[in-house]
């Protein structure tokens, strides 16, 4: 489902990335673990294809991105690949649900009301549909983040530093619902975090510190969930 090889990116003259190989398979969940500035987000936005590698060839849902350009890549993204950033960038001029339909006339696909109507059920923020996003707490706006990530039933699932600001239950409930929409969808999952407490919740991790790979093992570990 997705392949790095000798994935390298370099701003000016420094190296902030660099993965000799990387292999996660369908609806697998992968924690990307690592401090700030370690190439967390820049993985992220190299896997979405927002961003091209120095070096190396990505591969996502048997797409060679490095062979993709302009309009054919953005019809990718959008059909294959969810992504929810540490900022959730709804737009505040349009409504929640038209927010969520922003997402398949981005890439191409009918807008079907019904069908976000039924992510928002999920998600328990259905009734929020004719809301504007300053109506919401934060918890349902991220919610609704969520929802926008998961409309077009992705391949690959991205989510950046999703729990980090966040308390213990917060996080907790945040978490689950990545996984629950993930699974769902039998996405690949990628949560990218400096957050230690959640690094129990994943069998599959890529750890980008030295550090980290040395003591993985956060206090508060679940080895149950993955």
């Amino acid at each position: 489902m997705i392949l790095l090889e000798r994935v390298v990116h370099r701003y000016s003259q420094a190296t902030v990335l660099d993965i000799p190989d990387f292999q996660a398979d369908q609806a697998e969940h992968h924690l990307v673990l690592g401090r700030s500035g370690s190439g967390k987000t820049t993985l992220l936005h190299i896997l979405a294809g927002l961003l091209r590698p120095t070096a190396g060839r990505v591969v996502v849902a048997g797409e060679d991105l490095g062979a993709l350009e302009g309009d054919d890549l953005d019809r990718f993204r959008g059909q294959h690949i969810g992504i929810v950033f540490q900022e959730m960038h709804l737009l505040r001029t349009l409504t929640v649900e038209e927010n969520l339909l922003l997402a398949p006339y981005m890439a191409g696909l009918p807008q079907d009301v019904d069908r976000a109507r039924t992510v928002l059920h999920s998600l328990e923020v259905e009734e929020k549909a004719h809301a504007y996003p300053h109506q919401l707490s934060v918890g349902q706006r991220q919610r609704v983040a969520i929802a926008r990530a998961v409309m077009n039933r992705p391949r690959l699932l991205l989510a950046d530093e999703p729990t980090s600001s966040l308390d213990d239950v917060r996080a907790e409930q945040v978490l689950d619902l990545l996984v629950q929409q993930a699974e769902a969808h039998e996405a690949t999952l990628l949560v990218a975090t400096h957050d230690r407490r959640i690094i129990g919740h994943f069998s599959h991790r890529l750890v980008l510190d030295e550090a980290d790979r040395i003591n993985p093992s956060p206090v508060n570990a679940n080895p149950e969930r993955t």
